[in-house]
């Protein structure tokens, strides 16, 4: 046994997660109290235009003080399955939908406080839709050469954690095709 649950309380019911205590006994012995954020999931888009150029977000996030670069991404709205929320997001962020999709995986980004898990897509063939964006949602959509991406991932001008994995799980996916 890792761990054992000896209560649970609810802390907060939120629009998009919850946060709960829970009183644990770890493997160790060590009984603690753990703040865990449930989150019930979400999906991220790698547009992939013609000559290898991307379809990136600059989007303000409040929580961060400013923008950040991003790929599309989204919560699940309720039992919706990832793909179709892969597909929901990139219309509503960027105004594209695509007829090409690859999964590429499932990220943890924040296991140390949180459940939530991202389902990574590659999305190609990509066709202008009608741009929906909710109401707190600022952002710039902009068409950058991967090769860019790859640049400001390593010079530290996107350090969204679903992106650089996204951009990476990607570019894998991308030579895999290759002879």
């Amino acid at each position: 046994m890792t761990y054992q649950v000896h209560q649970r309380r609810m802390i907060h019911r939120g629009r998009v997660f919850d946060v709960t205590v829970e009183n644990v006994t770890l493997s160790n012995g060590a009984i603690v109290d753990l703040e865990i954020i449930r989150h019930p999931g979400a999906a991220a888009v790698v547009p992939l235009l013609d000559n290898n150029r991307v379809l990136m977000l600059k989007q303000y996030r409040h929580a961060v003080g400013g923008f950040l670069w991003e790929i599309p991404a989204g919560t699940f709205d309720g039992s919706e399955d990832p793909l179709a929320c892969a597909r929901r997001e990139l219309i509503e962020e960027t105004g594209f939908g695509a007829t090409d999709w690859e999964a590429l995986g499932v990220i943890t980004p924040v296991p140390g406080y949180s459940d939530e898990k991202i389902h990574i897509f590659l999305a190609r063939d990509l066709a202008p839709a009608v741009q929906n964006l909710d109401q707190d949602e600022i952002i710039e959509v902009h068409t950058l050469p991967l090769a860019q991406v790859t640049a400001m991932i390593t010079h530290g001008d996107i350090h969204d954690a679903k992106t650089v994995a996204g951009i990476f799980m990607a570019i894998n996916a991308l030579k895999a095709l290759t002879p």
